[in-house]
């Protein structure tokens, strides 16, 4: 009775013109940005949302990614922390073989076949590679990320980094700086100089100077970094500072004769914490793993061919659709003819609350990436929409301190048609090309609804409760 007798009150939805038409008559309106499901999905996320695991699975495991306390415990040779029979590489991304692999990730094969010894010129490599004789695995089923291509070959040293709350680990490459480099397919003399000058030197003495530091709290370095202007995915000016400031003393004691060129080579190197970022985001979103109903993302890769994600209700599965050319500013004479599709396992930043679901605390990332501050901090508030969660310590100043969002859901990617922001480097589509620009892309909608379709056929009918 009293919505009868008391004033009228209009919510709108959908077009402006009804709006539009009461606002001239001085009615007041509640406008509601609605939008209907994504095609072809209303069934499954009917039968998603009824199931009755959903909230509490997804509170659970959205609990154990933000919970999680990351800490860089080791530097390490690949072949001492994972198991690489000769001849095998880890790469980027969903499954992928030679034959669809694209330029970079081709070159960085190539790179790491010369890096390794397992071939002598570019032209045995490559021969090798085409027969198949070399086998290729993701990064991520081995509790690993890697930037771009992401090739991680026995020789190379890794951070080893530990989740002091839930006991997992995850594991990232150390980072070469920007240019013509392996992650980018660049496979030139300069290249492996710098990958052979990191195993002889950088290597061992992070891996002295870690070992003499003790644990170094991650998660707290990436929380001061987002205060500082970081969204440790495209921009980690602060956070590598930060790090470097944690192992300068120790650099210094563990290895007097090559401290120089070590800390100046990470001080010079502003993307040096990525890879850190990277390992500790694997170990969080992995603390989500096998919730038993969870609509929750816990990762997306790319490997320059496909866009993949996987769900913690679905176990190991990879959900994928054809990576996207991002869009962005480009290095000299290059331009979008020369970018490749996306690629790198980079974008678990974003699955873990950071990257482009950060920019809002880095407005200095759109002279990177392209864009006006105001698309970075829109941005960040429009994946609010499609996660279930804010971050407890990864906090944005410009935002009130509110939590980076945190814990892409399929079904809200599905209510919505929201699609998760994401900035990234932008590896020339030649292999040995290495870097021509960076900039923004959007993941392909196909891999959220093949995933939502999964999880409707493994969902539980309410009323057989």
């Amino acid at each position: 009775m009293t919505l009868l007798s008391g004033p009228p009150h209009v919510v709108t939805a959908g077009v402006d013109l009804l709006r539009e038409a009461l606002d001239a008559q001085a009615v007041p309106t509640t406008p509601v940005d609605w939008r209907p499901p994504l095609p072809g999905t209303a069934g499954a996320l009917a039968r998603v949302l009824a199931d009755p695991r959903r909230r509490a699975a997804n509170e659970r495991a959205v609990h154990r990614l933000t919970s999680s306390r990351p800490l860089l415990v080791g530097v390490r040779r690949a072949s001492e922390l994972l198991d690489l029979p000769q001849p095998m590489f880890l790469h980027a991304g969903p499954p992928l073989d030679w034959e669809r692999a694209s330029g970079p990730m081709r070159g960085a094969l190539i790179g790491a076949m010369l890096l390794e010894g397992y071939a002598l010129a570019e032209e045995d490599a490559r021969a090798r590679l085409e027969s198949g004789a070399v086998r290729l695995e993701p990064c991520h089923h081995h509790r690993t990320v890697g930037p771009m291509a992401g090739v991680v070959s026995p020789s190379m040293w890794m951070f080893e980094v530990r989740d002091d709350v839930h006991g997992g680990v995850a594991y990232c490459s150390l980072n070469e700086g920007l240019g013509r480099v392996l992650r980018y397919g660049a496979y030139g003399p300069e290249v492996l100089d710098r990958l052979g000058w990191m195993d002889r030197v950088l290597g061992p003495v992070l891996s002295a100077a870690v070992e003499l530091a003790g644990p170094i709290d991650l998660r707290a370095l990436a929380a001061q970094a987002l205060q500082m202007g970081d969204e440790l995915h495209n921009r980690n000016r602060a956070a590598t500072s930060l790090l470097l400031r944690e192992l300068a003393p120790y650099v210094v004691n563990a290895a007097p004769g090559h401290a120089a060129e070590v800390l100046r080579f990470v001080g010079g190197n502003d993307h040096f914490f990525l890879n850190a970022a990277m390992a500790a985001a694997k170990v969080s979103a992995d603390a989500a793993r096998d919730v038993p109903g969870s609509s929750l993302v816990v990762a997306m890769a790319r490997n320059g061919t496909d866009f993949g994600v996987q769900v913690s209700g679905l176990g190991d599965r990879w959900f994928t659709g054809p990576a996207g050319v991002p869009d962005g500013l480009y290095l000299g004479a290059y331009g979008p003819a020369d970018a490749n599709p996306d690629i790198g396992d980079s974008t678990i930043t974003e699955t873990a609350g950071l990257g482009g679901f950060a920019m809002a605390a880095a407005p200095a990332i759109v002279r990177f990436v392209g864009g006006e501050v105001a698309d970075a901090v829109a941005a960040t508030r429009s994946m609010y929409e499609i996660t279930l969660a804010e971050h407890p310590a990864y906090q944005i100043p410009a935002l009130g301190f509110r939590g980076t969002p945190v814990g892409i859901d399929v079904t809200l990617v599905a209510r919505t048609g929201l699609l998760p922001v994401v900035n990234t480097g932008i590896a020339g589509r030649v292999a040995g090309t290495g870097q021509v620009g960076a900039g923004l892309v959007s993941p392909p909608v196909e891999a959220f609804t093949s995933a939502l379709l999964a999880l409707a056929e493994s969902a539980l009918d309410p009323f057989d409760q």
